[in-house]
């Protein structure tokens, strides 16, 4: 019998376990995916750390790069050997408002990859074949994992913060290194904020084309007409409320962040707006892959052994990456 390799989170605030089980057949609708590559994600640290809650025992993993190798019953639009992404939305429930609306990424009863359904910390992982999403066989797998939620995300995020000339980005990582190439593609202005002290991720933004660099305590050069958290850390809503000018917009992009402490109404006074994104479209995902293959952009990203997930998630929890993380079985 066929058997696949994982590594699973039995309990929050534990180590992955790695297993070997039997390799699964695809159910009606889904396709199997022999895994190339899977980004690590700091939801993923979220989902191992408790601070988002899922389905348990499971495997994380949700910016899957890999090719098909089964088709389930009724999948007749994919084809084995196709090289597609899995990303974070993983199924809807199709019929609540939000589907009806179009706005599937708030569906009321949705199911997330590698939080609801088994991820890509593994050599194979089951998808519903209508939320994967095609990938061209020329892309590379390690630089390609990242965009899958980082770029994602960090694209929706961008584009709720309009069309802000001067764009302030909290949390310089995976999403942020993404989302800092497309604005300074579309001619913007992009300022970066750091953990105070954190002088290697202020260079890696520098290189970027990023105008400015500094830890999140310091004042901007300028007022700014947007800013984006990618730092769970609330008390950061009011300081970047601080440095957007009347009019500004601050967009949180991540799935948790810490409470947000009280601040005075004349930081939100002026019409400045506080929002969040929530997870992710597929119609997201198609419009963003087709802009990330016209300006050829590619995640910096570093490459781990599957083995090594723990050792991965522990650097990404202790700010040790620039860039992004990706895990290859």
């Amino acid at each position: 019998m066929a058997r696949m390799r994982a590594m699973v989170l039995q309990a929050p605030g534990q180590p992955l376990v790695p297993v070997e089980r039997a390799l699964p057949d695809p159910g009606p609708g889904e396709v199997r995916v022999r895994v190339m590559a899977c980004g690590v994600c700091r939801t993923d640290l979220h989902l191992v750390d408790g601070e988002v809650e899922g389905r348990l025992p499971v495997v994380p993993g949700h910016e899957v790069v890999g090719r098909i190798d089964a088709l389930g019953p009724g999948v007749t639009d994919l084809a084995p050997g196709q090289r597609v992404g899995i990303p974070w939305l993983g199924g809807t429930c199709g019929t609540c408002r939000f589907c009806r609306d179009g706005a599937e990424n708030l569906c009321d009863a949705p199911a997330f990859t590698g939080c609801h359904r088994d991820g890509g910390y593994a050599t194979h992982a089951l998808a519903d074949a209508r939320f994967v999403l095609p990938l061209d066989d020329d892309l590379d797998d390690i630089g390609t994992a990242p965009l899958l939620c980082a770029g994602l995300i960090g694209w929706r995020a961008l584009k709720a913060a309009g069309d802000a000339r001067v764009l302030g980005l909290y949390g310089f990582g995976a999403a942020a290194h993404l989302v800092a190439q497309v604005a300074r593609a579309e001619g913007r202005t992009v300022l970066a904020f750091t953990r105070p002290g954190d002088v290697a991720a202020q260079r890696f933004a520098r290189q970027l084309g990023c105008a400015f660099a500094a830890g999140a305590d310091e004042a901007p050069p300028e007022p700014m007409d947007a800013a984006i958290l990618f730092a769970p850390a609330g008390e950061l809503v009011p300081t970047a409320l601080a440095h957007v000018r009347k009019g500004g917009r601050v967009v949180c992009g991540g799935i948790h962040m810490s409470d947000i402490p009280g601040f005075p109404y004349r930081l939100l006074w002026g019409e400045r707006r506080v929002e969040s994104v929530a997870n992710l479209t597929r119609a997201d995902g198609r419009e963003f892959l087709a802009v990330a293959a016209r300006l050829g952009l590619r995640a910096h990203a570093h490459a781990r052994p599957l083995a090594e997930a723990n050792e991965a998630l522990d650097d990404l929890r202790q700010g040790r990456v620039t860039g992004a993380l990706v895990l290859v079985p």
